[in-house]
């Protein structure tokens, strides 16, 4: 079957993101999990939709030594995009409260770029969802932010946690993207590579 050839490879996750690693597990994936310290630095004026797939080949490329024909190595990078603005994440409490003011009564895209390496091949991609916030009063938002801490998280936010159950009023496209990893794209790129022949 399809599926098992995955398991012929070793899979690493490029990431420490306890969100990522928890839906691969969920894909019923196994993986090693190693991550490498990259700046998240992207060329000026790059349109917001090529940022996140740009910085996942970036963190990609950083795995040399681990690259091989038996070996898959996984790298992402998620942005928020609302406006003219990229919002990555939040280095303390005021720029959380200054994101999620920004993102209140509004709709932002969520994008998340994806980087699959075998070898000297990569394959890149990016995945985007619509999603729609209510107006937070600022209640809400300190609550959140004081109860939740999310300065691991672009935009400063998840939506699997208080702030999405009571704040979000809809979105379109994947919501396992707006977790952290577009799970149907990547299982389906994993399958892919998994049977192409080795060069």
């Amino acid at each position: 079957m399809t599926y098992t050839r995955i398991s012929d490879y070793q899979i690493v996750l490029g990431s420490q993101s306890p969100r990522r690693k928890e839906l691969l597990q969920m894909l019923g994936i196994t993986f090693t999990t190693i991550q490498r310290e990259i700046p998240e630095n992207y060329p000026q004026g790059m349109p917001a939709k090529e940022v996140a797939q740009y910085l996942s080949r970036i963190k990609a490329e950083a795995f040399d030594e681990l690259a091989n024909e038996k070996t898959i190595i996984i790298t992402a990078d998620t942005i928020v995009s609302i406006d003219t603005h990229i919002l990555g994440k939040p280095s303390d409490a005021t720029e959380a409260k200054k994101m999620l003011q920004m993102l209140s009564g509004r709709k932002h895209e969520v994008i998340s770029g994806v980087t699959l390496r075998k070898g000297a091949h990569f394959q890149s991609w990016t995945v985007s969802t619509e999603v729609y916030f209510k107006m937070l009063d600022e209640a809400e938002i300190d609550y959140y932010i004081h109860n939740y801490k999310p300065f691991d998280k672009a935009g400063s936010y998840g939506i699997q946690e208080w702030i999405g159950l009571i704040g979000i009023e809809k979105i379109n496209g994947s919501y396992f993207n707006v977790v952290g990893l577009p799970v149907k794209e990547l299982y389906e790129a994993l399958r892919e590579m998994s049977e192409e022949k080795n060069a």
